[in-house]
């Protein structure tokens, strides 16, 4: 495990592959951390340097109380600078997808490829997500940084759909059909938004990677390699 200062706030990042290989980014989702790609990360070993990375409040990463998924986004511009990475590839999922798609439209030079996990860019207008009753132990992360995250989602902000047309890279949505929890109904819209975007649905809800490692794997290795 490495740790980074960026902005003042510490990121931690399980860090395989080979030095000078391409950068790829690995970003998990909410509530969970790094240790969710633990299964797929060494795959991309050969191809990548990868950075698993903790967000901010999550796993092994500072909890400096703010969690706004653009600080999140901000985090990771700083966490490239530092390590002197001009492009690379992302892989997002679920609240880490949400990241990936600001950073591609923040800084869209800087992404080579960009696969998003059964994470479509929301709008207004869908149920809300639940938040409960915080647990009574530590979870492992901040339940500031669950609070924060999910009022964001449940409130999301309708131009980062609209900002779709400046994501430059070369797309690949990954969507987990009908049992998914993600609106499944907003792929075509974002599809036909981005210069260059493919749609796959391997239909095992929301957690693909997870419960659908081997194809996960057989669509995103290749899409990288491309």
């Amino acid at each position: 495990m490495e740790f980074y200062d960026v902005f003042g706030v510490r990121l931690a990042a399980n860090v395989t592959g080979a030095d000078g290989a391409m950068p790829l980014l690995l970003l998990h989702s909410c509530p969970r951390d790094k240790s969710t790609w633990d299964e797929v990360a060494p795959a991309f070993a050969a191809t990548h340097r990868v950075y698993a990375v903790d967000c901010r409040g999550f796993g092994d990463s500072d909890r400096p109380g703010s969690y706004a998924l653009e600080a999140m986004r901000d985090d990771l511009l700083g966490l490239l600078d530092q390590i002197g990475a001009d492009r690379v590839d992302i892989i997002g999922h679920s609240m880490g997808a949400m990241v990936a798609w600001l950073i591609a439209q923040k800084e869209p030079s800087r992404v080579a490829h960009l696969v998003i996990e059964d994470t479509p860019p929301s709008r207004p207008g869908l149920p809300p997500i639940a938040i409960g009753a915080p647990p009574q132990d530590d979870p492992g992360y901040d339940w500031e940084a669950f609070v924060q995250v999910v009022d964001q989602i449940n409130s999301p902000d309708p131009a980062v759909f609209d900002r779709l047309d400046r994501v430059t890279a070369p797309t690949l949505l990954l969507a987990g059909g009908p049992s998914s929890p993600a609106p499944q109904h907003f792929y075509p819209d974002a599809l036909a938004m981005l210069p260059s975007g493919r749609l796959v649905e391997i239909p095992v809800g929301h957690q693909i990677h997870r419960l659908a490692r081997d194809e996960f794997l057989a669509e995103v290795v290749p899409f990288l390699a491309s």
